[in-house]
């Protein structure tokens, strides 16, 4: 019995329809292994699409207008395939993907870049391998979509903090106090609740009412006392109402 071929199949992602058709053609030379099922303009199209497509590999555009390619990935039930990023921004593919995505490519999309993409396509030939890649990626851009500065109003005037820097925040009436790493803290002329919609929440949570902790600080759950440990050694309540969305932000 002859072994089938496989072929993967691909979905296109660019809200320039002539970046569309040049990728398009130059997968077409690899036809024998890339079968292109769909391409879309409309990143909100786009999640329904693959969603039902359920594609091996999606060609996906970071920087579009209506919604980012993080955005979009964000949105996804499906998401068993894996991803080749293109953009026309150097500095940002290197940066954010360079070491975690299946590759990128950069626009106007070269011959030989393409040849490369393809090889290591081939090498991935199962759902687990995929489910992989696009965690690496997803997660990748979920760090170079993050603000990694904020604006924190002090004593009238602003501070440019780096989110690493802030450890947790608490609750002092009609202002917030900030804890940063070196020991520092702040008093904020903002209710928390403002301070937290200042937070990026992909990296802050609202575990108590008068608390909000940077997540990767977490350094221990006391389950027993209902506790957090942060990396400057305070002990944070977890309120009943917050356990379940804290452990699963964790997890």
């Amino acid at each position: 019995m002859v072994k089938k071929r496989y072929v993967m199949r691909v979905i296109i992602v660019d809200d320039e329809m002539a970046a569309i058709n040049s990728l398009s053609w130059e997968l077409r030379k690899y036809s024998d292994f890339i079968s292109i099922v769909e391409t879309f303009t409309s990143p909100s199209e786009a999640v329904s699409g693959i969603n039902y497509l359920k594609p091996d590999c999606v060609f996906l555009d970071i920087e579009m207008p209506e919604m980012s390619g993080f955005s979009l990935l964000e949105k996804l039930k499906y998401r068993n395939f894996a991803i080749v990023i293109t953009t026309a921004y150097n500095q940002y593919a290197i940066r954010a993907i360079k070491e975690s995505a299946m590759d990128y490519l950069l626009k106007p999309v070269d011959e030989d870049d393409i040849s490369g993409v393809v090889e290591k396509l081939k090498r991935l030939n199962n759902t687990q391998n995929f489910k992989h890649q696009f965690e690496q990626t997803f997660e990748a851009l979920s760090r170079a979509s993050s603000p990694q500065i904020v604006q924190i109003p002090v004593s009238g005037k602003i501070l440019f903090l780096l989110i690493n820097e802030i450890v947790y925040c608490e609750s002092d009436g009609n202002y917030s106090k900030v804890f940063l790493e070196s020991g520092e803290q702040l008093l904020v002329s903002k209710k928390l609740k403002e301070l937290e919609e200042l937070l990026p929440d992909r990296t802050f949570f609202r575990i108590h009412n008068s608390y909000i902790i940077h997540l990767l600080k977490v350094k221990e759950y006391l389950r027993s006392e209902g506790y957090v440990v942060l990396s400057n050694q305070k002990k944070i309540p977890v309120s009943r109402a917050k356990k379940e969305g804290f452990l699963n932000r964790m997890s």
